[in-house]
């Protein structure tokens, strides 16, 4: 169903440039702050759900499966393979 929202001009440009930072559409972003308002979406409620579907033995067996696999993050790594395809990318001008 449709539905058409009257607002004031800069309240429409503060919702704009908050759905841009959010990366998701203006009508997302009022569907979204709607369901929150309903109750509908309360992170508290989803935070539950997904520690009980984190409880169920399927979701377990897959925890497993990679249990120890996990790598620190290295920051000094990481940059320096950005700024190396970068330099490739601009002929050396980065970093």
């Amino acid at each position: 169903m449709a539905v058409s929202v009257r607002m004031d001009p800069l309240l429409e440009k503060e919702l704009e440039l908050a759905a841009r930072r959010k990366g998701v559409t203006k009508t997302q972003f009022i569907v979204d702050a709607v369901e929150r308002a309903l109750g509908r979406k309360n992170p508290y409620d989803l935070l539950l759900a997904l520690k009980a579907e984190e409880a169920q033995p399927e979701y377990q067996a897959v925890a497993k499966a990679f249990a120890g696999s996990e790598q620190p993050y290295d920051a000094d790594a990481s940059r320096a393979a950005i700024v190396k395809k970068l330099k490739v990318k601009h002929g050396g001008r980065a970093g």
